[in-house]
């Protein structure tokens, strides 16, 4: 199995929320990220943001948790 640069990594951590990934896809996004910081922390700051974009789609504030 190739080794996944950042830019295939981001890219496939996008597409995680409009397809399901192949398990090949998976594992690599796992390799990488155990190794890449950077990415670690990019899927990190990807999951925050959906999470606040489906609060405000619900109409609800961080005060209302």
């Amino acid at each position: 199995m190739k080794m996944m640069d950042c830019k295939d990594v981001t890219r496939l951590m996008s597409e995680r929320y409009e397809r399901t990934l192949s398990l090949r896809e998976r594992l690599s996004l796992k390799v990488h990220t155990a190794m890449c910081i950077g990415c670690t922390n990019y899927g990190r700051h990807m999951d925050v943001l959906r999470k606040a974009m489906a609060r405000l789609r619900e109409g609800k504030t961080s005060d209302e948790r």
